[in-house]
């Protein structure tokens, strides 16, 4: 019998590519969102509505999934999301509901992959951040990832627990709030000018089907249990860089406007992962460069 997966989030960004690839590898794949939406996701066999803070509804999904593995995908995942009390409900709370579940549940897991984020590492500069780097929050987002992290710790001897750290990564279907859909967009709509925050960070951006490959990839390797893995491409492109990239792609020269409004306090200034030990791990996915990834959004075919 084909093993079947629980995807937290599945109707998020990443959870949509994440079915679709274990799809693709054999397994049965079953998603777990807040409210279900009409539109079928590929490769899903169903997918249970449920709120993370309803400890008694995790336990029914569970239960009626039997799960051999799970990614916990969903979360609050715009680091400017103004609700800081979401966040931190979602984020913590509602991943701690999640974990009980799978304790108590009939049917062990073989595996659980939770997603936290590299924004944990806060402002660090000091070259490329690998998983030893210090951590230091500079926002509630990052705060309630590390919180998630140390809240792990409590199950590590009762769930076989995998943590990754995502850097900054895109594609086609990603909402318009982060930064790279925001300028595809805009090119896509054929406006003049763009507005955007501070001009001088960096970030090592990937492709989210490469992203998704390790995901995959972490969930089948039983020695990967008990760690914490950076998922990046280990380039960081400034935004200048990045423009120049779309404008090349696009034949367009659209202006740059920055607005106050979009510079946001304690922004993260480097972001440039060691990813290393993943790939010692599991091997090297295939990458896939900024300017395919950006190409591959310029062409999404989905109106605006």
């Amino acid at each position: 019998m084909a093993k079947r997966i629980l995807i937290t989030g599945v109707q998020g960004f990443t959870g949509r590519f994440l079915a679709e690839e274990m799809a693709a590898a054999g397994y049965e794949v079953f998603g777990l969102a807040h409210i279900q939406q009409a539109d079928p996701i590929p490769g899903v066999i169903a997918v249970h509505a449920c709120d993370l803070a309803d400890a008694d509804g995790l336990a029914k999904v569970i239960d009626l999934v039997r799960p051999d593995i799970v990614a916990h995908l969903a979360a609050i995942a715009f680091v400017g999301h103004g609700d800081v009390d979401a966040i931190y409900h979602t984020n913590l709370l509602g991943s701690r509901n999640l974990l009980e579940a799978l304790v108590h549940a009939a049917s062990p897991v073989s595996a659980v992959l939770l997603a936290s984020s590299a924004n944990v590492y806060g402002n660090s500069t000091g070259g490329v951040l690998s998983e030893a780097t210090p951590v230091a929050p500079a926002n509630d987002y990052a705060v309630s990832k590390l919180s998630m992290e140390y809240m792990a710790n409590l199950y590590r001897q009762r769930l076989p627990l995998t943590i990754v750290r995502p850097f900054n990564y895109t594609g086609r279907g990603q909402a318009e709030s982060f930064l790279l859909p925001k300028i595809i967009n805009h090119v896509r709509r054929g406006a003049p000018v763009i507005e955007l925050g501070n001009l001088h960070v960096a970030r090592d951006f990937s492709d989210v089907r490469m992203v998704v490959q390790y995901y995959r990839r972490l969930l089948e390797l039983p020695a990967a249990r008990g760690e914490i893995y950076n998922v990046c491409s280990g380039r960081a492109y400034t935004l200048d860089e990045v423009l120049a990239l779309v404008r090349s792609l696009a034949g367009d020269t659209f202006e740059v406007r920055v607005n106050p409004a979009f510079v946001r306090d304690n922004e993260v200034k480097i972001l440039l992962g060691d990813r290393a030990k993943l790939i010692r791990a599991v091997g090297q996915a295939q990458d896939i460069s900024l300017q395919d990834t950006l190409a591959w959004m310029l062409s999404d075919p989905s109106p605006l």
